[in-house]
């Protein structure tokens, strides 16, 4: 079965290509959205953004795997140390205090903080019922990202320091505290799946939020064990085990 890429490919979707080409799988990069006949219905793979995998991955008979809207905002207050919450961005337009807003599976809304809700983007570029999570401002000063598996750290890396671009090799604490959460929250989540988590400033570990194995840069992480998670979160709709059946995007 072959692994489908999108048209333009970044350095971490090369490393995820040539992983799935050392393992002699087929790769094949698509020039646009179009799905060839010859993949239309047949069994794949897919690694790409939410967009292109919205176009293509019902052609291609693909069941990308997401956590659900609301994971974030239904974790208990341990695992996330700040207060989220996921409503219809109309709701969010009312607030009147600096919050960090984002969409859930994909990049829709931008992440970013919004001194008020009024900077949200209106109702002329998005739908009243669009869900958005609505945090408290939190600063982390280091965040990993955990890719996961079969409810175990299948691999990882650190991927950010007091918000800047800063790779290394997964810690300790962070692979202690991904495992704490998967022992507690494992079954709120599909078998493969990529965790971000990260450590306060005031030196907590937390959450800071989940993104789709299938479109996520695998940074410093063991690019060959990353695969084995972009395998399983977005392959054929016909071998999706029924435990992740309701995480089908």
């Amino acid at each position: 079965m072959p692994l489908v890429l999108p048209p333009r490919l970044t350095a971490s979707a090369r490393m995820i290509r040539d992983s799935a080409r050392r393992r002699d799988l087929r790769t094949v990069q698509l020039p646009d959205q179009e799905v060839p006949e010859g993949l239309r219905g047949g069994d794949a793979y897919l690694h790409a953004g939410p967009s292109f995998a919205d176009a293509v991955a019902p052609a291609l008979g693909i069941a990308p795997l997401e956590a659900p809207a609301d994971w974030l905002a239904r974790l208990p207050a341990a695992f996330v140390r700040r207060e989220i919450r996921a409503v219809p961005i109309h709701e969010a337009y009312g607030l009147r205090r600096p919050v960090f807003v984002k969409s859930p599976n994909d990049k829709g809304i931008p992440a970013l903080v919004y001194a008020d809700g009024s900077r949200l983007p209106g109702p002329d570029a998005v739908g009243p019922e669009t869900v958005v999570l609505v945090s408290e401002v939190v600063v982390f000063d280091a965040e990993y990202r955990l890719y996961l598996l079969d409810g175990q750290v299948h691999t990882g890396s650190r991927y950010a320091v007091s918000g800047q671009l800063d790779l290394a090799p997964l810690s300790a604490e962070a692979h202690a505290f991904g495992s704490e959460l998967l022992a507690a929250a494992g079954h709120t989540l599909p078998s493969a799946i990529v965790v971000d988590v990260g450590r306060t400033d005031a030196g907590q570990w937390a959450v800071v939020e989940a993104n789709a194995a299938w479109a996520s840069g695998c940074y410093a992480s063991d690019p060959d064990r990353a695969l084995d998670v972009v395998l399983r979160s977005a392959g054929p709709a016909g071998l999706v085990a029924e435990r992740d059946s309701a995480f089908v995007r």
